[in-house]
């Protein structure tokens, strides 16, 4: 299992819990409902962050 870094997982529950007020916005400015779009949107700024998280797989 790929581990993830406690940086990571703040974004990620950070970014959940926009979704879930409804407030997350995609790229293009779309609402995001999806948790999966959610998930990747807060990897994605992890990484921009500088956390440990795995590469994505391509």
């Amino acid at each position: 299992m790929a581990k993830y870094s406690k940086k990571a997982s703040d974004k990620v529950e950070k970014v959940m819990h926009e979704r879930k007020e409804g407030t997350l916005k995609s790229g293009s400015g779309k609402k995001v409902t999806s948790k999966k779009q959610a998930i990747a949107i807060g990897l994605s700024e992890a990484r921009k962050a500088g956390a440990k998280v795995p590469v994505k797989k391509t």
